[in-house]
């Protein structure tokens, strides 16, 4: 089992063209030991370039929460390019809307703080979209990120921060990696600025263990990172329910099926909110 680490702040950028300026910028240095994914850090933070897709993302973000285990809740952000139809190229934008075109599930990360940068909506897509039919951002990993990273922290700690890198007047067949790295070094100023923010709300949320923790791993087996999952959704289910009884059904007998059976009733509490 990985021991926890010191590091609250994880970034996950798609492309290595999105990472370098970041890696140069934090002064990152690449963790040998790591084979699956290019994982950089320091005693702050950790960014993991995941590759291109949602499945990457997903599987990048699951590997390194699993592998590099943290005992607060951590900050995780995803950076990187976007298309939009008339935005102009090396703007940032903060998404405060996430829509799966696939699934046509949709996600809302809370902006609970005033973001360091104009706020859009985005849609990923499994395939590049270069019609530009729709005013939202398009992008192919943030819906995949947001679904998977708010298993292991609170949703007010998992944000998308992107970089237009095409629009109707130069396509996404036009983008360059080195520009790209361009781009995302302009916004530095704007990426210190979230992450500082995040931190900071980090510092002020505790994750208080719910009397239910201590006996549903007494019954049922949960490994390391399972029980960093339950203790957050006891956790998330608490804030939403304003700290309603929750009565676990006896029959579920896996760490599986507790998970997902408190996802869903999480699910259902904030969609009634």
């Amino acid at each position: 089992m990985t021991e926890p680490t010191s590091r609250r702040v994880f970034i996950y950028c798609a492309l290595p063209c999105e990472a370098a300026p970041l890696i140069a910028h934090f002064k990152l240095k690449k963790d040998t030991s790591i084979f699956p994914f290019a994982v950089y850090g320091n005693n702050a933070i950790c960014l993991t370039v995941t590759g291109l897709g949602k499945s990457a993302m997903a599987a990048a973000v699951a590997y390194s929460q699993a592998r590099l285990s943290v005992t607060e809740p951590p900050v995780m952000v995803n950076i990187g390019i976007a298309g939009q139809r008339d935005v102009a190229l090396g703007s940032v934008w903060l998404i405060d809307k996430i829509t799966d075109v696939d699934s046509q599930k949709r996600y809302y990360p809370p902006l609970v703080f005033t973001p360091p940068c104009p706020t859009a909506s985005i849609k990923t897509a499994s395939t590049p979209q270069p019609d530009y039919l729709h005013a939202e951002l398009c992008d192919m990993e943030a819906s995949a990120f947001y679904e998977t990273a708010i298993r292991f922290t609170t949703g007010e700690l998992v944000q998308c921060l992107k970089v237009i890198s095409d629009n109707s007047e130069s396509p996404v067949t036009n983008i360059q990696p080195k520009q790209v790295s361009a781009w995302i070094a302009e916004q530095l100023p704007v990426i210190e600025v979230l992450l500082d923010k995040l931190i900071s709300l980090a510092t002020t949320i505790t994750v208080t263990e719910s009397p239910l923790f201590a006996g549903l791993v007494q019954r049922i087996h949960f490994t390391a990172n399972e029980q960093i999952q339950l203790k957050n959704l006891l956790g998330r289910w608490q804030v939403l329910s304003n700290q309603q009884a929750l009565e676990i059904d006896d029959s579920l007998n896996k760490a599986r099926d507790v998970l997902q059976w408190l996802e869903q009733e999480i699910n259902a509490s904030a969609f009634h909110l």
